[in-house]
């Protein structure tokens, strides 16, 4: 199953290995999958005398991870192919104390005050794009937390479980049988939410300040660009960022990065962390920030946690993230009928009528799509035309199974207390209102500057962007902006790379002007 190339591969990995694990399976004698699943693991066994595999038979099809004999709260039940397949290196990696998603000492901390037990199952599918990110940081908790139980279940081989649960949306993470957090994810995102539901042992939680010239919030184009160039002139450089790379890692394809002819989001986002890691820069991912305040020139960055960074000069580049709609019904149905990943979540709609809310590029292709695997598929735009390129528009208006409505104001969604069932609409012309019955929402109205936090310090816009110059300065001295939380035309990889740059050598001017 595992090609010799990629066996190379993964003997270098391998290679430093400690302690002996074992991949513990059980599995029905006549699962349909259970050929492939003991292929996979025993050609990841045959790369490392560290490790072995071991069969019993058993009720459906799972296996665990065993660290010298010990079971590490880590299973899988399915067959970790396609993305899951870093999740189980990661897995074994991270239980080892060896895996690049291992947090920083502070994060670490965090995660061993949760109060336990803690039993996590997240469910995926393996084509999902964002199921790995969601996989792989639980996985790591779980590493470093002896209360931590988490398992994968690939919802594919687990159908009726999953029609059980009436989930229509991946990756979904249930703690002790409650619905965690439904969709794409971070470390940072579900350590939040894990604290919020099982408490913290307050006195395992250090709080500790940190001083820096210039803080950077935000890991994306434009956070790392500033830090660089900070960092280039010699500055104490923090990031503090939720993850690095941002929006960026939710972007499939990227062909506009001028000299770079094609890349992914994935990719350039590890770009960046790399890039960063050339300097002598605090990359202090997994944070997010909950104030910002002013005390005399130095500005005070408070991130959940108790940690406190602080600098006379902070760089504002948290991005922008998917708009809601906003309106009733929303909320209560999201993984339950309301979408925002066409990719990831698609296949659960295959034969049923969904609705696409936005007619820009990304709506448009959306559209495009889920008609290959929807019944049928309508395009509910707000403006009297659709925004997206014309080759979009040409494309979609010729399939038979897309229909568009422009003019039309999303009113209400309507649900039956488990799934979504329709949708109320508003012709904005002639003021009727009507409902539309499906199955699934697709929201794909664009994006929203990721700003609340700095609104009660900087001027920001009707839009909630920050107002900045030329120079990328606020209204505040001492403090910038870039990229898509500003109020700078165009949100655009390559614009806010630049962006970043350009704020960095402004706060580096005032700086050496001695206005900060």
């Amino acid at each position: 199953m595992i090609d010799a190339a990629l066996k190379e591969q993964l003997y270098g990995i391998f290679a430093g290995l400690e302690a002996n694990y074992v991949l513990d399976i059980t599995v029905d004698s006549h699962h349909e999958n259970r050929n492939d699943l003991i292929e996979l693991l025993n050609d990841v066994a045959s790369c490392s005398e560290k490790i072995a595999c071991q069969v019993k038979e058993g009720e459906g099809l799972q296996f665990s991870l065993l660290k010298n004999g010990e079971q590490t709260g880590i299973v899988f039940r399915g067959v970790p192919n396609g993305h899951e397949f870093t999740s189980l290196l990661l897995a074994i990696l991270n239980s080892d104390g060896k895996g690049k998603n291992i947090p920083d000492s502070n994060i670490r901390n965090r995660v061993k005050a949760l109060n336990g037990p803690v039993h996590l199952t997240t469910y995926v599918s393996l084509t999902c794009t964002n199921c790995p990110d969601v996989v792989q940081a639980l996985n790591a908790m779980t590493t470093l937390n002896p209360q931590i139980r988490h398992t994968m279940v690939d919802g594919a081989i687990n159908q009726e479980e999953v029609d059980a649960l009436k989930i229509q949306g991946v990756p979904a993470v249930f703690a002790d049988g409650k619905l965690l957090h439904v969709g794409r994810s971070d470390f940072a995102d579900l350590l939040d939410k894990l604290e919020a539901q099982y408490g913290v042992n307050q006195e395992a939680v250090e709080t500790t300040v940190k001083n820096y010239d210039v803080i950077i919030a935000g890991g994306g184009p434009a956070g790392a660009a500033a830090a660089i160039y900070s960092a280039r002139k010699g500055l104490r450089v923090a990031v503090v960022a939720e993850r690095i790379g941002g929006q960026v890692k939710e972007t499939v394809g990227i062909e506009n990065l001028i000299s770079v002819p094609s890349t992914t989001g994935n990719q350039l986002a590890a770009d960046l962390k790399t890039h960063l890691s050339d300097y002598p820069i605090d990359i202090l991912e997994h944070r997010r920030i909950e104030k910002v305040e002013i005390d005399g020139k130095n500005k005070v960055l408070s991130a959940t946690g108790g940690e406190k960074f602080v600098a006379p000069a902070v760089i504002m580049a948290t991005g922008a993230s998917w708009r809601r709609l906003n309106v009733p019904g929303e909320a209560d149905y999201i993984g339950r009928g309301v979408a925002f990943c066409p990719h990831c979540d698609g296949p659960f709609y295959k034969g049923k009528h969904v609705a696409v809310v936005g007619g820009g590029n990304s709506g448009i292709e959306a559209a495009i799509d889920l008609a290959g695997i929807c019944s049928k598929v309508t395009v509910l735009e707000f403006l009297d035309e659709l925004k997206a390129d014309k080759v979009l528009q040409e494309k979609v208006k010729s399939l038979p199974n897309v229909e568009v409505f422009v003019s039309s104001q999303t009113m209400e969604v309507l649900g039956n207390g488990s799934k979504v069932v329709g949708l109320r609409v508003k012709d904005r012309k002639t003021e009727k209102e009507d409902t539309i019955e499906l199955d699934g929402i697709f929201v794909q109205i664009g994006l929203a500057a990721n700003s609340s936090i700095f609104k009660e310090v900087v001027e920001t816009n009707r839009a909630g962007e920050i107002v900045i110059d030329t120079h990328c300065r606020t209204n505040v001295s001492g403090i910038y902006a870039a990229g898509d939380v500003s109020t700078v035309p165009y949100k655009q990889i390559i614009i806010s790379m630049g962006e970043g740059a350009k704020a960095a050598l402004s706060a580096f001017e005032d700086r050496i002007r001695g206005v900060i």
